[in-house]
C-alpha cells in the first residue's frame, strides 16, 4: 500500500466525484487543514507528520500541525485555536480518546470534517484510520510464545488509556491465553517513553526474575525495556509494535533480545485520512472506519523493512 500522496489524493476524489471535484489548489480560498497529534517526539509520528506535509503541498493546502504532548487540554485547546482559523479539516489523532469529545463536538458543529487517525476519538468524527491494533498484539505475542517454548513468565510493558493500545494488550492477552503455561504475571504502565519505561522495565526484572519475555505497546518503549534487559543479564525476549527504524536496526542485531515488532504504516495511515477528509469535504459518502494491515517485522524481515 506504498501510494504517493497526490495519487492517493487523486485516487480519493476520482473514485468518489468524478469531474464534480473541484481543482485541487484554488490560489483564492486553499484548503485549511488542522492536524492535532498526542506528541511529535517520536519517530512513529514525525513519519506521519512530514507526510502530511509532503501530502499538504501536493494539493495546495495550508496546514496547521499541533503537538499536544500528551496533554488532553492542550490538544483542546488547540482544536479550539484552528477552529478560530477557520479550517476545512481537523485530522486528530488523539491523547486521550474520551478527553477529545468536546473538541471533536465543537468541530463537527463548525462544519468541519474530522478524521481521527491512529487512535479512535469520541464524538461525531466522519472516520477513523487506523491500523489493526488488536491483531498486532496478538501476532506480537504468538511470536514471543513460539520464541519462549510455549512456557514461562512474561510482562506487559503497557501504555496510555486510548483505544490503539488497549486493543495491543487485549490482542495479546488473547494470544497468550492459547498458551496454558504462559503466565502474565506483571502488568506495569511505562508510558511509552523510553526512559520511564526503562525505569519500569529495570523494576519489573528485579520483581519478577524468572520473566521469559516482556510485549511492550510501543517500540519507543520497547527501546528503553532492551536498555533495561541488556543491562541486567537476563534471557529476556522483547516483542513490541510500530516498525520504528531504531527498533527495526536493533532486531537485526546477532544474538538481540529483540525478537520482533508488529509494523504499522503511519504514512498510509495519515495518507488515507488525508484522501478521505478530502473526498467527503468534497461531497462524498465515506466510510466510518479503515483498518489498516500490521506486518510481524522479525530478524529475517527486518532487513528489508522500512517505514
Amino acid at each position: 500500500m506504498k501510494m504517493l500522496p497526490k495519487t492517493l489524493c487523486l485516487l480519493a476524489v476520482s473514485i468518489t466525484l468524478g469531474n464534480a471535484a473541484p481543482a485541487f489548489a484554488d490560489a483564492a480560498k486553499p484548503i485549511r487543514i488542522g492536524a492535532s497529534f498526542q506528541e511529535i517526539n517520536n519517530p512513529y509520528f514525525v513519519t506521519m507528520k512530514n507526510a502530511l506535509e509532503e501530502a499538504g503541498a501536493t494539493i495546495g493546502a495550508k496546514l496547521i500541525i499541533t503537538d499536544a504532548r500528551h496533554d488532553v487540554s492542550k490538544q483542546v485547546s488547540d482544536v479550539e485555536d484552528m477552529l478560530q482559523k477557520g479550517i476545512d479539516i481537523l485530522l486528530i489523532n488523539p491523547t486521550d480518546s474520551v478527553g477529545v469529545q468536546s473538541a471533536v463536538k465543537s468541530a463537527h458543529a463548525a462544519g468541519v470534517v474530522v478524521v481521527a487517525v491512529d487512535a479512535q476519538a469520541d464524538g461525531p468524527l466522519d472516520s477513523f484510520v487506523g491500523s489493526k491494533n488488536f491483531d498486532a498484539g496478538f501476532q506480537a505475542c504468538e511470536y514471543l510464545a513460539k520464541n519462549i517454548g510455549d512456557k514461562g513468565n512474561i510482562a506487559i510493558l503497557d501504555g496510555i488509556a486510548v483505544v490503539p493500545i488497549l486493543e495491543r494488550v487485549r490482542g495479546c492477552k488473547e494470544a497468550v491465553a492459547k498458551h496454558p503455561d504462559i503466565k502474565i504475571v506483571s502488568i506495569q504502565n511505562g508510558k511509552q517513553e523510553r526512559d520511564q519505561a526503562l525505569t519500569v522495565t529495570e523494576n519489573m526484572l528485579q520483581a519478577q526474575p524468572t520473566l521469559k519475555g516482556i510485549f511492550s505497546v510501543n517500540d519507543n518503549g520497547s527501546l528503553g525495556a532492551l536498555s533495561a534487559i541488556e543491562a541486567s543479564g537476563l534471557d529476556v525476549k522483547l516483542v513490541s509494535v510500530d516498525g520504528a527504524p531504531e527498533a527495526v536496526k536493533a532486531i537485526q542485531k546477532p544474538g538481540s533480545k529483540f525478537i520482533a515488532t508488529s509494523a504499522q504504516y503511519p504514512r498510509d495511515q495519515i495518507r488515507l485520512a488525508l484522501g478521505i477528509a478530502l473526498a467527503k469535504k468534497w461531497g462524498s459518502q465515506v466510510p466510518a472506519t479503515i483498518p489498516v494491515d500490521i506486518t510481524l517485522i522479525d530478524q529475517a524481515k527486518a532487513k528489508d523493512f522500512s517505514w
